[in-house]
């Protein structure tokens, strides 16, 4: 049956779009990201035990059955996607209808049954950590039910940047506008240089070295915190070409008793965030031992603030090259 989409708004596509299995499928597939959360609920009974939980953006209940299971005394999930039907269908299944309550509808809009919540937990996170992420509804939930001392799984989340080297894929991807099938296409390329790529980037084609350039502590950050100018600077570890700068992002569960960590980087294991690459404009050459430095620009979109404006400012002091460039990407 189709959906009726009439009057539908970018925000009410991008919750409908979570109505459908595949993207559920993924998520559940993606080992690190869910045996993470397992591990992080599961191996630390002592904080969850007769606590309330809130599961923000429950999708099918997977984070709310593991509280439950790790001793609860009340979870409430709530979703504003279609698949909550199914997750109320999935809680009953497994015999914990009794202690998870899942409530459709947006955060700031539903009736809890209670007034605060001992802990959070959610899994908001999206590319380049920040792009049509639920931080936003996370944090207004903290502020409006998280009790004093409360914790919240994850707490920490680090964004990353380094540079690689990418000649093969970049003429592959954007040079190939320049003849198509005797046919020039370069606006579609100016446009492609500005979209920021997110695909898995082999860990051998980094070639400098890791700089955080933002940290996230969710117990603490505020929505204004959200956009942002960061410095950054990174080292060149060989004689090479750098073609994009690469970012991921690290996410930390502190409350635990033994921390659980994971990272979404090249040198770790597969994740479905995978990494953003940006192409710049101009190939740089570089030595070993050269830096490049400058500042990265991260904002919601004025237009659509699922969307994410971002701008990297960098210049390259090099022994055989000088460079300098703005460069403007929008994730949509």
């Amino acid at each position: 049956m189709a959906t009726d989409t009439t009057g539908m708004t970018s925000k009410d596509y991008y919750f409908d779009s979570y109505a459908h299995f595949g993207i559920h499928e993924e998520m559940l597939k993606d080992e690190v990201r869910t045996m993470s959360y397992r591990d992080a609920i599961m191996k630390n009974k002592h904080i969850f035990q007769d606590k309330v939980v809130l599961d923000v953006g429950c999708g099918t209940g997977i984070l709310s059955m593991f509280a439950a299971k790790a001793g609860a005394k009340h979870v409430i999930g709530v979703d504003m996607s279609n698949i909550i039907d199914k997750a109320r269908l999935i809680v009953a299944e497994n015999g914990l209808a009794d202690r998870v309550t899942l409530l459709k509808g947006k955060m700031e809009e539903v009736q809890l049954p209670f007034d605060k919540v001992d802990i959070i937990i959610s899994e908001w996170m999206g590319y380049f950590l920040l792009y049509e992420s639920m931080l936003d509804t996370v944090l207004l939930a903290r502020d409006r039910y998280l009790s004093p001392n409360g914790k919240i799984f994850p707490d920490t989340a680090t964004m990353i940047v380094s540079t690689i080297e990418d000649g093969e894929y970049k003429e592959d991807k954007l040079n190939f506008w320049d003849d198509v099938y005797g046919f020039k296409m370069t606006c579609i390329k100016e446009a492609a240089m500005h979209e920021p790529l997110v695909d898995t980037v082999e860990s051998r084609v980094v070639n400098a070295s890791q700089c955080v350039f933002k940290t996230i502590d969710i117990l603490t950050v505020q929505k204004a915190d959200l956009s942002f100018t960061a410095p950054f600077e990174v080292s060149i570890a060989r004689d090479d070409y750098v073609h994009a700068f690469i970012s991921w992002f690290d996410i930390e569960f502190r409350a635990c008793h033994k921390p659980v960590r994971f990272s979404t980087g090249p040198f770790a294991k597969y994740t479905h965030w995978k990494q953003t690459v940006f192409y710049t404009q101009n190939t740089l050459t570089v030595c070993k031992g050269d830096t490049i430095k400058g500042t990265i620009t991260c904002a919601p979109n004025s237009e659509n603030p699922r969307d994410l404006d971002i701008i990297y400012d960098y210049q390259l002091e090099g022994k055989e090259q000088t460079s300098a460039e703005r460069l403007a990407y929008r994730m949509c």
